[in-house]
């Protein structure tokens, strides 16, 4: 698939903080350094500054990226303009930003550092005196209530005849005559300006999923992971015992197989159901442990005789993941959110369309199915959307056709599913097992197991390579 073909998949107005993290570090893991990101967004809102006609500019700059974005338009307003940077020099700089500030001291601009309000003070002249103030002070990274010497900045700013720009977005408490939005606005009313950053840092999943996964808690108790219930297994019993160690694996605390086959894993409950396979004697119980459970994973291993019970089950679930055996019609749909793990064959069974070859076709008719929930379509390149937004995902590897290696999918993205809404959480599910997959191929080449894959899930999710 090639790259251009990404474009009807672009989302478009404001975009969160967060979404932009994500966008930023997959920009940076397809070869766009972030040095290159912030000489690209400094030099825009260096041409924005110019589009006043300035004769005097004040620059200032706080600790983060931000203020290195401030920086390099200091440096591209060197020439025919009367620059002056305040900069905090207060607390550790981002990397990106000390290496803007060294190379600074070799332009042809005034750097002025600030500890405390009495040097901002003392700088009140530069404020008077400035046609334009750039806002670089914190960004989209800023939290909490805006803190000494900076509420002085920006006081002292706000009270300045000076057009003040932001850069990608204003400072807490500071107005704001023009923000100029680095790649999409962050707020609305903002003018976008193009950083270079690919369509494929938007469009395909990559590491930058992964800044979405929460931290866990000092505190955190036995169960504060997630707990979540596999119900499968019967004419195939190892498909939910797979599934249940890629939700250990992915994170979950508790994970219960209620199956009527046992298989000896101790890491895992095993719930037992009389009988060869999952029948309407079972729905009561099965209703009990769908209740406590956060997230249960449906189908792996199940056969065709039990679907009654999975449409039964399906409203008493808070969310759940619906795989294999339990993609049929009338589809079940729990009673918070939800994501079917489909490959073409059951999408096809499930919504009555057949799939075109190529992928965009693909990505097409998915976005289009009228599925209530999340949709993880399996495939060479995975396809996964919420009926609105579209995401592909290129890892993986062709020998990952092995059995088993689905329901590993479907255990990860409902140990996710815990913690994250169920698109996101699909996501970063079709990518760790993608790159999971691949790097077990690495190190073993062909003939490899859904149960070795399982083992390197931690290694990808957790270490955010």
């Amino acid at each position: 698939m090639q790259p251009e073909l990404f474009g009807e998949f672009l989302e478009t107005g404001p975009v969160t903080p967060a979404r932009m993290r994500v966008v930023d570090t997959n920009a940076m893991a397809l070869g766009v350094t972030e040095l290159q990101l912030m000489e690209s967004a400094g030099r825009a809102l260096a041409e924005q500054v110019l589009t006043f006609n300035p004769e005097r500019v004040l620059v200032l700059c706080g600790n983060g990226n931000n203020g290195g974005d401030g920086m390099v338009a200091a440096r591209y307003l060197q020439r025919g303009v009367d620059t002056h940077v305040g900069y905090l020099d207060l607390g550790k700089r981002s990397k990106s930003c000390e290496h803007n500030l060294a190379a600074l001291r070799h332009a042809a601009v005034s750097l002025h550092p600030f500890q405390c309000r009495e040097d901002l003070e003392a700088l009140s002249f530069l404020f008077g005196n400035a046609q334009v103030i750039i806002d670089a002070l914190l960004g989209t990274g800023s939290r909490g209530t805006v803190k000494e010497p900076l509420a002085t900045c920006i006081r002292m700013a706000n009270a300045a005849k000076a057009k003040i720009i932001a850069a990608d977005i204003p400072t807490p408490g500071m107005r704001a005559d023009r923000v100029c939005a680095f790649h999409r606005a962050k707020t609305e009313g903002a003018t976008v300006v193009d950083i270079g950053i690919p369509l494929e840092a938007e469009c395909t999943v990559g590491p930058g999923e992964l800044t979405l996964l929460p931290a866990r808690s000092r505190k955190a108790h036995k169960g504060a992971g997630g707990e979540v219930l596999v119900i499968g297994g019967g004419p195939y019993q190892g498909a939910p015992y797979l599934a249940g160690l890629g939700a250990l694996r992915a994170g979950a605390d508790i994970v219960r197989i209620a199956s009527p086959v046992f298989e000896p894993v101790p890491d895992l409950i095993y719930e037992q159901l009389e009988g060869k396979r999952i029948g309407t004697e079972h729905t009561e119980r099965l209703i009990s442990l769908a209740e406590r459970a956060d997230v249960v994973v449906c189908g792996n291993g199940l056969g065709t005789e039990s679907h009654a019970v999975m449409e039964a089950i399906a409203p008493h679930c808070k969310k759940a993941v619906f795989d294999a055996d339990a993609l049929r019609l009338p589809l079940p749909v729990a009673r918070g959110e939800t994501i079917y793990t489909p490959h073409a064959g059951e999408f096809a069974r499930i919504t009555g369309k057949t799939l075109p070859e190529d992928t965009v076709g693909r990505a097409r008719v998915a976005r289009k199915a009228g599925i209530r929930g999340t949709i993880i379509l399996k495939g060479p390149v995975d396809i996964i959307t919420d009926g609105t937004r579209v995401r592909f995902n290129r890892t993986g590897d062709p020998a990952m056709t092995v059995g088993g290696t689905g329901d590993v999918l479907a255990g990860i993205a409902g140990a996710l599913l815990c913690h994250l809404p169920a698109f996101e959480a699909a996501c970063i599910a079709a990518y760790v097992n993608g790159r999971a997959g691949s790097a077990t191929v690495a190190e073993r080449g062909g003939g490899i197991l859904a149960s070795d894959i399982v083992d390197k899930i931690p290694s990808v999710l957790f270490r955010k390579g």
